[in-house]
C-alpha cells in the first residue's frame, strides 16, 4: 500500500514552509516515526516523521522547495519490508538515543562526521543527545597525543589560500527573512519612539543573593533576574493598560491578559516564545518556563503556538554586553522593554555619591497608540518596582 507523506496543517499566521534537507533517499528503508525531513517555517523548524514503515518510494518535493500545509511531499510503500538492522537502530523502545530524538543541529553534526548515534552518550532529558554531547564525542575520538583534526574537516590554512578574498552567498533562512520583513514593517508602519531610564539593581541583587540557594533547592531551578522584570512589567501594564494594547485596523484593542514575550537567541536567529497569562505565574514558574524556552530554542523544539501572539515583549541585550539600545517593536504589539548590562556607576543618594549596580532601561513604543506620558510613567513604574521588590508582592 502507498502512503502519502504530508506537511502538517500550519498555523493561520504561516502560509508557507521550506523543506530543509531529506534524511532519506528514494529506495531507503524507513521506520514509522523516524524523522524524514526538517521543515522550516518563519517561526520554528518542524521534524516530519514517517507516518508508516516501509520503503521511501518517491520524493515529490526536494530540498529547499516551498510547501504549504497538507501538501504531499513523498510516498512510502508500506508493503516493502524494512531491514532488520535499520529497525534495530531506530527502534525507540530499544535505543533512547536514536535518530528519532535528534534535533536538526545534532543530526547535522552526526551526518557530517559519519557518527553512529548509538555510540554517543546523551546528557539531555531522557538521555537525549545534545550538540555538546556530539562535540564531546568527537573530542574523545581525536588522538589524545597528537590531537589531530578529523580528516574530513580541512584546516583554515588549506581551505582558504593566502591573500584570497573569499565570499560565500547563502540564502536567508525563512526565519531570518521573516525577522527582516517584520522589522522593516514595524519601522514603516509604526511611529516608534523610545524613552530611557535607569534602575538601581541593588535591591533585586540582594534579594536574589539572599534566597537563590534556598530557591533552587525548593524549586529545582535557578533564581534569575528575568522573573523580576516580568513581574515589574506586569505591575506597570496593570497601571497603564494602553501599553499592553495593540492596533487592529482603526481600533485599539485593550488586552485583559498579560502574554509576555521573552526574546531568546537561537542558532536560527532571535525567537520570542510567549509566557501565557504571566500575571498568574509565580516567580518559580516563570523561571522554569524561561529556562525551558532557552533549552528548546537551542534545539529548535519550540512550537508554533509558543511563538505566536504576545501583548508585550522583553529583550535582554545585557547578556551580550549591551549598555544601551533602542529595541524595535514586535508587531502588532505597541511596546517593548530593553534590558541592558548592569554596571557599577557613581550615583547620588541623599546628597552623597555612592557606587551602585545600575542598569539602563529602554521602552520603545508606538506613538500612534501610546502617548509620551503613559510611556514615561510606565517605565518609571517598572523602575520603581525593581528598586523596591516588595511593591510587587504588595501590589502597590
Amino acid at each position: 500500500m502507498l502512503v502519502e507523506v504530508k506537511i502538517p496543517v500550519l498555523s493561520e499566521s504561516i502560509s508557507e514552509a521550506t523543506l530543509l534537507s531529506w534524511h532519506k533517499k528514494v529506495g531507503d528503508s524507513v521506520v514509522r516515526d523516524e524523522i524524514l525531513i526538517d521543515v522550516e517555517t518563519d517561526k520554528v523548524v518542524l521534524e516530519l516523521p514517517a507516518p508508516q514503515s516501509g520503503i521511501l518510494a518517491k520524493i515529490i518535493k526536494g530540498d529547499g522547495l516551498s510547501v504549504t500545509g497538507n501538501e504531499v511531499i513523498a510516498v512510502i510503500d508500506t508493503e516493502a519490508n524494512t531491514s532488520p538492522e535499520l529497525t534495530a537502530v531506530l527502534s525507540p523502545e530499544k535505543t533512547p538515543n536514536s535518530a528519532l530524538s535528534l534535533s536538526p543541529a545534532v543530526r547535522k553534526l552526526v551526518t557530517e562526521h559519519h557518527l553512529n548515534p548509538v555510540e554517543i552518550r546523551g546528557s539531555g532529558q531522557g538521555e537525549r543527545i545534545t550538540k555538546e554531547d556530539v562535540l564531546a564525542h568527537l573530542e574523545k575520538s581525536v588522538n589524545p597525543v597528537t590531537h589531530a583534526e578529523p580528516a574530513n574537516i580541512p584546516s583554515v590554512a588549506t581551505a582558504i589560500p593566502a591573500g584570497s578574498r573569499p565570499e560565500q552567498r547563502v540564502p536567508m533562512t525563512r526565519l531570518r527573512a521573516r525577522i527582516a520583513e517584520r522589522l522593516v514593517e514595524a519601522q514603516q508602519t509604526a511611529a516608534i519612539l523610545t524613552t530611557f531610564n535607569e534602575a538601581n539593581m541593588q535591591p533585586v541583587m540582594e534579594l536574589r543573593n539572599r534566597y537563590k540557594e534556598k530557591f533552587e533547592k525548593e524549586h529545582g531551578v535557578k533564581l534569575g533576574f528575568m522573573s523580576f522584570f516580568v513581574k515589574a512589567v506586569i505591575a506597570a501594564l496593570k497601571k497603564y493598560p494602553i501599553v499592553n494594547a495593540s492596533i487592529d485596523g482603526d481600533d485599539i484593542v485593550y488586552h485583559g491578559y498579560y502574554d509576555i514575550g521573552i526574546a531568546v537567541g537561537s542558532p536560527r536567529g532571535l525567537v520570542v516564545p510567549i509566557l501565557r497569562d504571566a500575571d498568574q505565574l509565580s516567580i518559580a514558574e516563570i523561571e522554569k518556563k524561561i529556562a525551558d524556552f532557552g533549552v528548546r530554542a537551542k534545539d529548535g523544539k519550540l512550537t508554533i503556538e509558543e511563538l505566536t501572539g504576545g501583548t508585550f515583549t522583553i529583550s535582554n541585550g545585557g547578556v551580550f554586553g549591551s549598555m544601551m539600545s533602542t529595541p524595535i517593536l514586535n508587531p502588532p504589539q505597541s511596546a517593548i522593554l530593553g534590558m541592558h548590562k548592569t554596571t557599577d556607576r557613581p550615583v547620588a543618594e541623599n546628597g552623597q555619591i555612592v557606587i551602585r549596580p545600575m542598569m539602563y532601561l529602554a521602552l520603545s513604543y508606538d506613538h500612534r497608540v501610546i502617548d509620551g506620558r503613559e510611556a514615561v510613567l510606565s517605565l518609571v513604574a517598572i523602575k520603581e518596582a525593581l528598586e523596591d521588590p516588595a511593591r510587587m508582592l504588595l501590589q502597590i
